[in-house]
């Protein structure tokens, strides 16, 4: 019922506001405020592809839509095309995770949870700014290391003739978060927020959708939540079978005794059930079979509803970009022209954030905005951010010079403890992490310019 009705309306909403050009908009304007920096292609990706995450709930299709503009940017500057293909696709992975619109996954979320979905949108908020800045880093210390410059600033859109000439377009956007906010429900803040798209197009010429777009614009919809539809209908039948026979609870009995009760190999055990059955189908069908197994696992462990569904709801998005079969990083290999595997695996390290923030929020519910307040939330966030630059700096094997394995090793470490909600864990995740930082600053003075191998590696 979900599906036939609010997703649908969602992603109708989606197909029209790419009909106005909200998706070349959005290029634009990454390429105008990132463009210039260092690795700036790869960084235009990274938030090209996390602006389409609002109006677009599929990773292969945004890394269809954008990489076809940033994977050859990215190659002309000197990425490989492995990694040119893994940043779009890791990137582009994350639109089901941004909000306003995530994928139609969060609307079944919702309904399964039965919250407003404006509630799992608000608590997806700061996990995705963590997962964006994963890549974020990580595209930064790879540009460092392979000393990669941006554009030159004459290249590049200005800033302010952009946003004159269509920034009209974002109106719909801030336009249906409002009345999300203010408790209307999804199916009317969708139907105004389509009215909306057709609306401020016609505001300039160069934008306005024609009598033929308004048409093409409801096929694309039709087609686009055909894949949807299907899919909820399958897994409806593997959740009734599953619910019905009472196999649910009892897989997940079984899970925690597989884990002896124990939290953290109870979660590494729904880690793999969501990636598996993630593999090749679609995340809203891996999530609505994981909510009736996975969730429940970790709900008897006393973990808030809202964390656990959204625990499995990360995993069954993620899959996308965790080989052996990583379709969004397929995808991004076909346009770059790289070795699928190695696009993979690239991607799959682009998007570590996304494996470690599900652990974040199931220890600490804090960072979903549960029961909190702003001083929780702010340390949390912070001491996750600088985890994140532990645990980035040692999957590109890069600070200020190239990483020795044992560095490589703290700074994983460090980075972990760092990202663990407690005091104690922060306070020996900041020495780890520290020493590395001091000896990297020391040899980075022993070398000439940035991204040198120091003797000895």
């Amino acid at each position: 019922g979900v599906s036939s009705t609010f997703i649908f309306l969602f992603i109708l909403f989606g197909a029209y506001l790419e009909r106005t050009g909200l998706g070349a908009f959005f290029i634009d304007l990454a390429n105008a405020i990132a463009g210039w920096a260092t690795g700036g292609p790869a960084k235009v990706a990274v938030l090209s592809s996390g602006l389409m995450g609002t109006i677009s709930g599929s990773s292969v299709a945004n890394v269809v839509g954008t990489g076809s503009f940033t994977i050859p940017m990215m190659k002309k500057l000197g990425y490989k095309p492995e990694f040119a293909g893994a940043v779009e696709a890791a990137a582009s992975t994350g639109g089901q995770l941004m909000p306003p619109i995530m994928g139609a996954a969060a609307f079944l979320m919702a309904e399964f949870v039965g919250i407003p979905y404006i509630e799992v949108a608000k608590a997806a908020v700061i996990p995705a700014i963590l997962y964006f800045t994963g890549i974020w880093i990580g595209v930064h210390l790879e540009a460092k290391k392979n000393g990669l410059q941006g554009l030159s600033r004459d290249q590049l859109p200005k800033i302010g003739r952009i946003l004159l000439d269509r920034g009209h377009l974002v109106i719909p956007l801030i336009a249906i978060v409002y009345l999300l906010v203010n408790q209307y429900t999804p199916m009317r803040a969708a139907l105004y927020g389509i009215v909306l798209a057709i609306a401020a197009s016609v505001l300039r010429k160069s934008t306005r959708i024609s009598w033929q777009g308004v048409l093409e614009g409801l096929e694309a919809g039709a087609k686009g939540a055909l894949g949807v539809l299907v899919a909820c209908a399958c897994a409806g039948i593997i959740v009734g079978v599953v619910t019905l026979t009472g196999l649910g609870l009892k897989l997940a009995t079984v899970l925690v005794d597989l884990a002896q009760g124990l939290l953290l190999p109870t979660l590494m055990l729904a880690m793999f059930a969501s990636l598996l059955l993630g593999m090749g189908i679609p995340t809203t069908a891996n999530y609505v079979i994981t909510s009736t197994i996975a969730a429940p696992t970790l709900l008897l462990l006393g973990v808030p509803l809202l964390p656990a569904h959204m625990f499995c709801f990360y995993f069954g998005v993620i899959a996308d970009v965790t080989p052996p079969v990583a379709l969004a990083a397929y995808a991004g290999s076909g346009i770059a022209r790289g070795n699928p595997m190695v696009t993979g695996v690239n991607a799959f390290k682009l998007a570590i954030a996304a494996f470690i923030v599900p652990y974040i929020f199931v220890l600490s519910p804090a960072m979903l905005l549960i029961d909190t307040n702003m001083a929780e939330v702010i340390r949390i966030v912070a001491t996750s951010l600088v985890g994140m630059v532990g645990v980035g700096s040692a999957m590109a094997g890069f600070l200020w010079v190239k990483t020795s394995w044992l560095e490589r090793i703290l700074l994983l470490a460090g980075g972990l403890m760092m990202i663990h909600p407690e005091v104690q864990t922060d306070l020996v995740g900041l020495v780890l992490m520290g020493l590395v930082f001091f000896f990297q600053r020391m040899k980075s003075r022993e070398v000439k310019g940035w991204g040198e191998n120091y003797p000895g590696n």
